[in-house]
This record gives C-alpha cells, sequence and structure tokens, in this order.
C-alpha cells in the first residue's frame, strides 16, 4: 500500500508561483515514475506533468510547460511541483500519483495511488 498526501496548495494572484509537496510512504517510491495531474469544477481530471524514477526525465502538458516544473527528492520520497506564472485557468485540485502501468503516462488509469489532493485557487 502507497499513502500520498499532497501540501503547498493556496490562494495566488496570476503571475504568482506556489510550491507543491507530494509526500509518499508504504512503498519503494524511488522505483516509480511519479505524476501530477488536476482537476477544475466540472472537468475530467488532466495530466499536468510526469517524472521518471530517477528524476532525469520529465514531461509537461503543453499548457504548463515553461511555467511547471516536476521535481523529486527519493531520499526524502518526495516530489515537487513548482507553478510559475500561475493563470486563472490553473485553478484547480492538484493531485500526484504513483505510476503503475505501461500505457500513455498521460492517462490517469495508468496510475494506481493517488493523494487527496490540493486545492490551488489563482485569482484575476
Amino acid at each position: 500500500q502507497v499513502r500520498l498526501v499532497e501540501s503547498g496548495g493556496g490562494l495566488v494572484q496570476a503571475g504568482g508561483s506556489l510550491r507543491l509537496s507530494c509526500a509518499a510512504s508504504g512503498r519503494t517510491f524511488s522505483s516509480y515514475a511519479m505524476g501530477w495531474f488536476r482537476q477544475a469544477p466540472g472537468k475530467e481530471r488532466e495530466f499536468v506533468a510526469r517524472i521518471s524514477w530517477s528524476g532525469g526525465r520529465t514531461y509537461y502538458a503543453d499548457s504548463v510547460k515553461g511555467r511547471f516544473t516536476i521535481s523529486r527528492d527519493n531520499a526524502k520520497n518526495t516530489v515537487y511541483l513548482q507553478l510559475n506564472s500561475l493563470k486563472v485557468e490553473d485553478t484547480a485540485v492538484y493531485y500526484c500519483a504513483v505510476e503503475s502501468g505501461s500505457g500513455s503516462y498521460t492517462e490517469p488509469s495508468e496510475y494506481a495511488y493517488w493523494g487527496q489532493g490540493t486545492q490551488v485557487t489563482v485569482s484575476s
């Protein structure tokens, strides 16, 4: 069993920054790729970013590329998401997840364990 706990969300003005953290426990964290997703009210959960088990490869949704940065510290069992130049449309609940499948990493179905989410609200 894996437990993921996100933190770092909050209310920020457009153009501001936040740093989200996802602390993992219960399994060999460093063996798995990790992803961040987000879900806005009335919308489907969407892929934001993914990082390989070593941290050597990162992938981003086009909508956040150049503004968000995913990273991880395997010694601390933690993955991060730095959010810069935030826009109102970035408002959503952000979730981290452990990748377990071998299909498309942008699909939520490829992730086995999820955190409870952290709310990010960007005001204009």
